[in-house]
């Protein structure tokens, strides 16, 4: 894990929760920025005393809802036409974004929650809502539910792991796609579930 924190560590103790907030902000509105490196840095410090786990979580969770909701306004109302004009100065191709609008168009608020644990797609998450034209309160409630996942997930993850970070970090990277296929999939059966309960 030295390398992992060599990159992001200055940046966390000169900026602390602000650097944290602004990763995720940017990444989640289609910026090629490491909010997830540093979310999982934050945790993993917040588990050796510099920094606290419960404003880790409440300030990445506030990000990346945040984040979301401004890359969904911007496919809303800046169309496709400003997302192609713009998007390759951000590695967001015409290609990627037609792929990530077919996902979208199938699966709906599905692809909100699992999109939040896949590099690209939590990057497109939001503008190719808003592209698709997906209801807003639809896409903030999936919106939220996959940003707490995600944050839970990698926060408590590496808050409780501690030392022994390093040592999943190099198992998870080998296992990587079917982990987390797994776990997505048992939260959104749980989600689909719980909502359906309170629904009836």
């Amino acid at each position: 894990m030295s390398d992992f924190f060599v990159t992001v560590k200055p940046y966390l103790d000169h900026y602390g929760y602000w650097a944290l907030f602004g990763a995720i902000l940017l990444e989640d509105f289609g910026l090629p920025v490491p909010g997830e490196t540093l979310l999982i840095a934050s945790a993993f410090l917040a588990s050796q005393g510099e920094m606290h786990i419960v404003p880790v979580l409440i300030v990445a969770c506030v990000a990346a809802v945040t984040g979301d909701n401004i890359g969904y306004a911007i496919g809303r109302y800046g169309g496709r036409r400003l997302v192609f004009r713009y998007g390759r100065y951000v590695l967001i191709t015409e290609q990627r974004l037609q792929k990530a609008e077919g996902f979208f168009r199938r699966y709906g608020g599905v692809v909100v929650v699992i999109a939040r644990f896949f590099a690209v797609l939590r990057q497109l998450n939001g503008v190719v809502a808003g592209t698709v034209k997906m209801s807003w309160h639809r896409f903030l409630v999936y919106n939220m539910l996959g940003a707490t996942l995600w944050v839970g997930f990698w926060g408590i993850l590496f808050y409780e792991l501690g030392d022994q970070a390093g040592r999943f970090a190099a198992v998870f990277n080998k296992m990587e796609f079917f982990l987390i296929c797994g776990l997505v999939v048992a939260f959104v059966i749980l989600a689909v579930h719980l909502l359906r309960r309170r629904m009836d």
